[in-house]
């Protein structure tokens, strides 16, 4: 054994075998002796071994909820690396808003449920948890408040892709509870750098000659700036912390600021002060979280041109919350209604970074503009303890909003209204809508395009992007990228990728796919339909979510290698169609009779789950199905899964 233990090491055998109990006595009555718990008394016990001030152990208690990772050093640099940046630095926004708690008369508690990045599970095993994640990571966050019974108020610090929509989906759960949401911000972009979405390509860029291997070293390197934050874009990340925000669930001009830097500090304190304020006022999250709420985080969704991944996580909120669900009809809704006001990355025109639109003005920015339009929800509720258009009365005369405009205008060069512009600049500029639901006979149950990631060069004059011709179908995203790396995919290819929605591959991202065609020259002429999701960052004419999936029995799973499919999306008026127009052998056919070609059609030959399915993927495909799919929000709805479960025949 002297392979592991160190022989020589004589410290080890100066050991204690007991040792004298905290000095002092638990604040406990009589009633708390008779009436309270047992674990509520041996809590106390716990908390003065861990070393907490006897005295201070009837205060109330406040649970922070992170998705903390990794094992930071003193002086910052990792002992242990963390999964991703998002939620390496949360240790010092959690520390402030203990300290702010502690000094509020409040107990503090902490705990840590961590995530993985959807970044390093690109083309791995591990994409295919990703989403599934999400449901496990908040169901975990749920029990570890009930285990903290007493608790007045949750604070969530999350950052990144699945952690953060499973930590809002927490808080949502707690009705009679104030809680807060605190962002993780955003990582820096480095000076001469690629952003975090452009340096996945250069694998892709390699492959097709377009990068030096020196260059993709050097890329590969430089890209993140600081070591915390979530991607410098409009992700998944990005998106959720601006939808907190919307929600009402974050306080004002929290969503995208810089990591690290000492106003993201500040934003933890103040958080922890607005949870107390509320807990004080008996303002709970069932107060701020209503339909209202739900709608004005559309909205905001709408106006950044946000992830087409939280048309899963808002209504998985919305769930948790006990609120109607959106719909497909509410969301063509409030996309025809709010214009795009915001280029950001990897949103253009000029593709700035998320942390340009945090000194632009952020959210509050953004809802100053809707509130000109007459459609945001003005008396909704917020963590501020005061409504929407209360807060956007104070962010209009702030101090805080012109001096973080003047300091983007002075060290970036950049004026804050080309990063939030106004309706009337943003049409001017092309800016178009941010999500269309195409239908057609493949996909019945529809689809989403994020229209306004469509290349404008590909656009009519019109407004619409009009793609027609042989599909090359593949059955898995690996099959796919392998052709992009070996130059088989080419300008004007429609690509299909089936058996990639939740029973196949739990519904992975496929951002290997779209990431390479918008950053290889030809890509913005090929289009992609598909029944999995897309990153956050990903662009181009990429339909997906389309329903029902293949392995469902879903049309797209009939199509064929050479078959003829028409790509209609209207990206002014937000309608779209998916059609399969015929064969090669029988050209085109009107769309009737080519829907009846379809119809009559099996499934593809070779469709299956990939082999390497995890079981409990399996479950939670089955369970989510049970529960409506993905236009439910790929929840675990309990009563419709029981109900379902009780109709099957017992033999």
């Amino acid at each position: 054994m002297s392979d592991f233990y160190d022989e020589e090491n004589q410290d080890i055998y100066h050991i204690r075998t007991h040792a004298a109990g905290p000095r002092g006595e638990l604040p406990l009555t009589p009633a708390m002796l008779i009436n309270r718990p047992s674990g509520d008394l041996f809590g106390m016990t716990m908390n003065a071994g861990i070393g907490w001030n006897p005295d201070e152990l009837d205060r109330d208690e406040v649970l922070l909820v992170s998705t903390l990772g990794g094992i930071r050093g003193a002086d910052g640099k990792p002992i242990a690396l963390a999964l991703h940046q998002g939620h390496y630095e949360l240790d010092v926004q959690l520390r402030a808003a203990a300290e702010e708690i502690h000094a509020g008369k409040a107990l503090p508690y902490a705990v840590y449920v961590s995530d993985p990045c959807d970044g390093r599970t690109q083309g791995t095993l591990g994409m295919f948890d990703s989403l599934p994640y999400r449901n496990d990571a908040s169901m975990v966050m749920r029990r570890l408040i009930r285990s903290l019974p007493n608790t007045k108020a949750v604070i969530g610090v999350a950052t990144c892709d699945k952690g953060l929509p499973a930590t809002m989906m927490a808080l949502a759960s707690q009705h009679d509870r104030a809680v807060v949401l605190v962002p993780g911000g955003s990582t820096l972009p480095a000076v001469g750098g690629e952003d975090n979405g452009r340096v996945q390509t250069i694998g892709a860029r390699f492959a097709n000659g377009e990068l030096s291997l020196h260059d993709a070293r050097r890329f590969g390197c430089s890209a993140c700036a600081s070591a915390g934050g979530g991607c410098q874009l409009l992700g998944t990340a990005g998106t959720s912390q601006v939808v907190a925000e919307g929600l009402g669930l974050s306080l004002p001009h929290s969503a995208l600021a810089p990591s690290g830097e000492p106003v993201w500090v500040d934003i933890a304190r103040a958080s922890a002060r607005a949870a107390l304020k509320l807990m004080k006022a008996g303002i709970h999250a069932k107060d701020i979280l209503t339909d209202k709420a739900i709608e004005n985080a559309m909205m905001v969704h709408a106006a950044f041109g946000g992830s087409t991944n939280l048309l899963l996580h808002i209504p998985a909120i919305a769930h948790q919350a006990g609120l109607r669900l959106p719909t497909v009809e509410d969301w063509i809704r409030i996309n025809q209604a709010v214009p795009r006001l915001v280029d950001v990355l990897p949103n253009g025109p000029k593709y700035h970074p998320t942390v340009r639109a945090f000194m632009a003005g952020g959210v509050p920015e953004v809802m100053l503009y809707l509130r000109e339009l007459g459609i945001l929800h003005l008396d909704a509720m917020t963590v501020t303890g005061c409504t929407v258009g209360e807060n956007l009365e104070w962010w209009e005369k702030s101090e805080r909003r012109q001096r973080f405009k003047e300091i983007l205008e002075k060290q970036e060069g950049v004026l804050p209204d080309d990063v939030i512009m106004s309706p009337e600049v943003a049409k001017e500029r092309g800016l178009t809508s941010t999500i269309t639901f195409p239908v057609g006979n493949i996909a019945p149950e529809g689809s989403v395009i994020k229209s306004t990631a469509i290349d404008p060069k590909v656009i009519d004059e019109n407004g619409i992007y009009y793609h027609k011709g042989p599909c090359k179908v593949y059955l898995s995203e690996k099959s796919a990228v392998y052709d992009i790396k070996h130059e088989k995919v080419k300008k004007g290819d429609i690509l299909v990728i089936i058996g990639t929605g939740p029973s196949g591959t739990g519904m992975e991202e496929t951002y290997q796919v779209t990431s390479s065609l918008k950053h290889l020259s030809y890509g913005k002429y090929v289009s992609l339909i598909t029944d999995a999701r897309f990153s956050g960052v990903s662009t181009g004419a990429c339909v997906g979510h389309v329903g029902p999936e293949a392995l469902a029995g879903g049309p797209i799973g009939k199509l064929r290698t050479g078959d003829i499919v028409e790509i209609r999306i209207d990206c002014r008026n937000l309608h779209g169609t998916v059609n399969f127009l015929g064969t090669a052998e029988t050209g085109e056919l009107p769309l009737g009779e080519a829907t009846k070609l379809l119809a009559t059609r099996t499934s593809h030959p070779d469709l299956a789950p990939d082999p390497d399915l995890p079981d409990d993927t399996k479950l939670w495909a089955a369970l989510q199905s049970l529960s409506g799919g993905t236009w439910r929000g790929c929840v675990y709805d309990v009563p419709r899964i029981l109900e379902q479960i009780r109709r099957i025949p017992k033999e």
